[in-house]
């Protein structure tokens, strides 16, 4: 087993960070099984009990940007382990709880772990051997949708057949088992970038995101013209702005606006939005049509845990393409694995439309989907890092992990809505039509040509090598200025 700059072994490194990825991505979907019940289970409304799966969000979206920028300046691997501690805690909160509030607190904890992916990315950079990078960035990046789609099955079975306490008790457990395996195997990164964390950007982009997600996600809940959507959309327009013009101005900014606005970065992290869009509608269509009544016309009448079994393939081809993603990124570039992925999605979103009324051809395209995930978002870290210094990757793609939420934000508000307006009498309620169904993965389809689109003007094949290997010698600047002692 090869070994990296500190004597420790790669394959360990790598498998360490990627098993924190996983189980940080598995929060993202941990619940959503539990949507149906939330609102009983939690003496709440239902209104209330949406916000269980919004609070993660925000929660990711303002801390995985400021964790990108306090790694780079103070150690990865350390503030891994805040992340991968808040976790644990959040789980344990909601483990014991059975109200609202507590449990709010707990998916809050739970989101801001979504960081490690990014730092992980970031230390694979900086300590693996140049021939093990590309493909262990490939892992660790798609580890983001892994660990949400093999979390589905397993969360539905939980909840069908056991106590959804049971939920939170087991992401204590892997959260526990995912840091401790960072410490005992991960070595800090010897890399720091020099200056002062700027706190003012870090408030005025917490308040910019907060409220556009805000926006976004309870649009088709409070309405889309209604003020209270009007106006967290216009404030965070108006505080992004001026956001941007103070990091501009400010000598050591949360994020560097200059990198950011590369043409390569810019377009990456566009690639990304869309990316994040069209990738909800595999984790949003399938389950639903599985499990509607037979009755319907349409539907497969699954119980859900099936439902929920059926669709592990896709997390399992997502695995499985990042090696083959890699291999592509090395040879060609990956900007060619990225459009690589992309085409498959188009074309596995078009397919979809001809086998939506068989279960086996909605478990096959969902593999495909699977397929074409994991070769786009194993792309994304090669091209940012291509572009940016060393010295800010960690900061740079957790800009990028963050894009991708937003554009699954996005997706759960369009497609959310969609579903909603596209319905059908069944049993005195409503339920979504086969119209509806289509609709969303048309909608994603066009999304998947976009991402083309963006992906196209994307300057050059980015870096076809891996970059070399940082020592504690190139890194001994940076760690004089800080006086820190690397692992």
């Amino acid at each position: 087993m090869k070994t990296t700059g500190t004597g420790r072994p790669s394959g360990l490194i790598v498998a360490a960070l990627a098993l924190a990825g996983i189980v940080v991505s598995v929060m993202m979907t941990l619940v959503v099984p539990l949507v149906p019940s939330l609102h009983t289970l939690l003496h709440t409304s239902r209104a209330d009990a949406a916000w269980v799966l919004t609070i993660t969000l925000l929660a990711s979206a303002v801390f995985t940007p400021v964790a990108g920028r306090l790694g780079d300046m103070f150690g990865k691997r350390r503030i891994i382990v805040i992340a991968l501690t808040a976790l644990i805690a959040g789980s344990i909160v909601c483990a014991v709880s059975a109200s609202l509030l507590p449990v709010l607190i707990g998916r809050a904890l739970q989101g801001c772990a979504l960081s490690a992916i990014p730092l992980g990315i970031s230390i694979m950079r900086d300590v693996l051997p140049a021939d093990r990078v590309g493909s262990a960035m490939g892992l660790m990046s798609s580890s983001l949708g892994v660990g949400g789609a093999l979390a589905l099955p397993v969360a539905a079975v939980v909840v069908q057949y056991a106590n959804w306490h049971f939920l939170f008790v087991g992401a204590a457990v892997i959260g526990t088992l995912g840091m401790l395996f960072v410490l005992l195997v991960v070595p800090e990164s010897p890399l720091r970038t020099r200056g002062k964390f700027d706190f003012a950007g870090a408030v005025g982009l917490s308040v910019a995101l907060v409220l556009l997600l805000l926006g976004i996600s309870k649009g088709s809940e409070w309405g889309w013209t209604s003020l209270p959507t009007l106006v967290c959309l216009v404030l965070a327009v108006i505080v992004l702005i001026g956001w941007g013009l103070f990091e501009l101005r400010t000598t050591d900014p949360l994020v560097d606006l200059r990198t950011t606005g590369k043409r390569q970065v810019l377009l990456t992290n566009l690639a990304a939005i869309s990316t994040g869009f069209v990738m909800f509608a595999i984790q949003l269509v399938p389950i639903q049509l599985l499990q509607l009544p037979t009755a319907t016309g349409f539907g497969f009448g699954f119980p859900l845990a099936v439902a929920g079994l059926l669709m592990m393939p896709t997390g399992i081809m997502m695995l499985l393409s990042s090696p083959l993603a890699a291999r592509v990124s090395a040879r060609y570039g990956p900007k060619t694995s990225l459009l690589t992925g992309l085409a498959i999605l188009a074309a596995s979103y078009l397919a979809a439309q001809a086998l939506i009324g068989q279960a086996w051809g909605i478990v096959a395209t969902g593999a495909l989907i699977g397929l074409a995930i994991g070769f786009t978002f194993a792309a994304m870290p090669g091209l940012i890092n291509a572009a940016v210094p060393r010295s800010e990757t960690a900061s740079a793609n957790g800009i990028n992990t963050l894009m991708r939420s937003i554009g699954s934000s996005i997706a759960s508000a369009v497609f959310g809505a969609i579903l909603a307006q596209l319905t059908i009498p069944f049993a005195h309620t409503l339920i979504p039509s086969l119209a509806g169904f289509r609709t969303a993965y048309l909608i994603a389809f066009v999304g998947a040509l976009l991402a083309i689109g963006i992906a196209i003007l994307i300057p050059g094949q980015g870096n076809k090598t891996a970059p070399r290997q940082v020592t504690a010698e190139h890194a001994k600047p940076f760690m004089a200025d800080h006086h820190l002692k690397c692992d």
